[in-house]
């Protein structure tokens, strides 16, 4: 029999603004860094203005659609809503001296209504979409102004949403920036223009900027709790051999020094060494130091896959992965090439748990694949996603036995709980959902909603908190 889960274990699923709000020029947004990449924000296409070919220009029309969407969570019995705030609805183009009223007034509606049906929103205040306008104005990131702009825009939904969000995420993915630097740090510079000391002090920028945003959402809200959340790459030696141990150890580092300087204050000592080897000089200013101090109350990771590390030269990476690395041959993978591997999360889980003794929180996982939308025997449409259930169930299975482990977690929320547009490929055809969202790649399709087989699957595994899964 499976584990049991926590009492008050938050269910829920996730979804990111810039992917499923569209509206992408109402009620005085601005645009944002999505609006400019039709082909998917991992090192794609950059148009000069907003193209008819970029799906996220209208997602699944969240904007419009929101109370219906949160009708069906609420079904389903989500107890947490992750979602994010669009930087540019709230400050257009990021260095205004006035918010937007209207961009604030639409999120007081969207998280009235979760909380309407008990739902607590978990909110991420940058998740790839910094206004386009400071990427191409001071290069994103690079430019410690951020920092201010990022506080003040912060501060602004702080004071707005205290008391109706506990739970805030300071930036998604924060170590995704090495290899993706336009989607993730808003760096206009071609990335293969950039140093590693370009990159590394954008994210010194980024690390300030949170942790400055920490300490200010403490002042502000005393009772919230403000997460960091990476990218969770377990990372296996292909081999024993020592060399292949050791490459292990060093790819690993090089995802943990961001959660180690969110979660410990400071930079690891292992990062001198790192810094020097790849000749990366940042510049700290005074009083650099003293802000990072200020640490999160728990950290908030998304778990897709594991990758492999190998000194042999012939060993090559595999496909459809930002962080890239070699694939496992013992891992079956998705139609989009990533491995799947549920004994990961569980690894991923306990390393992170021994490593800061914090609490923990999965905030995306999920299989994106293609879905058929077919009828059942009393003329409803589906889609009979076994695949995604299967999937869901064995990762979950896992989750349970880290919980039994020791390990101190407060929640789970599935990546895209409705169909999206793909972050990485910008297409809609890669679906995580549980409901199927009738939109097509080339544009086309009514946007009606509908409940597929993992739906009353999930509903059911909150209801019986795991108690329904299968090992």
């Amino acid at each position: 029999m499976v584990k049991d889960f926590p009492e008050g274990f938050l269910w829920g699923g996730a979804v990111a603004a810039n992917q499923c709000e569209g509206a992408y020029l109402e009620d005085g947004k601005g645009l944002s860094l999505q609006d400019v990449t039709p082909k998917g924000g991992i090192g794609g296409l950059i148009t000069p203005e907003p193209t008819e070919d970029n799906m996220k220009l209208v997602g699944i029309d969240f904007y419009h659609r929101y109370k219906e969407d949160i009708k069906l969570f609420a079904e389903m019995g989500f107890k947490v809503f992750r979602t994010s705030i669009a930087w540019s609805r709230i400050f257009p183009n990021g260095d205004d001296a006035e918010p937007n009223e209207k961009g604030l007034e639409f999120y007081d509606n969207l998280f009235d209504e979760c909380l309407k049906y008990g739902i607590e929103p978990l909110v991420t205040i940058s998740h790839y979409e910094t206004p386009l306008n400071l990427a191409k104005k001071y290069d994103g990131w690079r430019d410690r102004r951020l920092i201010g702009f990022y506080e003040t825009y912060a501060r602004t939904i702080f004071t707005r949403y205290k008391d109706k969000v506990k739970y805030w995420l300071t930036f998604n993915e924060i170590n995704s920036i090495v290899h993706a630097p336009f989607m993730s740090g808003a760096i206009y510079t071609e990335k293969e223009k950039l140093s590693m000391s370009d990159l590394y002090q954008a994210i010194h920028h980024e690390l300030v900027a949170s942790a400055l945003v920490t300490k200010l959402g403490h002042e502000i809200m005393p009772d919230a709790k403000i997460g960091c959340m990476v990218l969770g790459m377990p990372v296996y030696p292909m081999s024993p051999k020592p060399e292949d141990v050791l490459k292990t150890l060093e790819r690993d580092r090089e995802n943990l020094l961001f959660s180690d300087v969110q979660v410990r204050g400071k930079y690891p000592s292992y990062a001198k060494r790192l810094f020097k080897e790849q000749n990366i000089q940042i510049k700290m200013e005074p009083g650099d130091e003293e802000i990072l101090k200020n640490t999160v109350d728990f950290i908030s990771f998304s778990y897709y896959m594991s990758i492999c590390e190998s000194t042999d030269p012939s060993a090559k990476a595999g496909q459809g992965n930002i962080m890239g690395g070699v694939p496992n041959p013992h891992l079956k993978a998705s139609e989009w090439g990533w491995q799947i591997d549920p004994k990961g999360l569980r690894y991923i889980l306990n390393t992170l748990y021994d490593r800061y003794e914090k609490p923990l929180f999965i905030v995306e996982n999920g299989l994106g694949a293609v879905d058929k939308l077919v009828e059942d025997e009393n003329g409803n449409k589906t889609v009979e996603d076994d695949y995604r259930i299967q999937y869901l169930n064995d990762h979950l299975v896992q989750v349970a036995e880290a919980i039994e482990d020791g390990v101190e977690l407060m929640g789970y929320t599935t990546w895209g709980c409705i169909d999206l547009v793909s972050a990485s490929t910008a297409e809609l055809k890669k679906r995580y959902g549980f409901i199927y969202v009738d939109r097509n790649d080339d544009g086309t399709g009514t946007l009606e909603r509908y409940k597929k087989k993992s739906f009353d699957w999930y509903k059911e595994v909150i209801a019986t908190n795991g108690k329904s899964l299968i090992e």
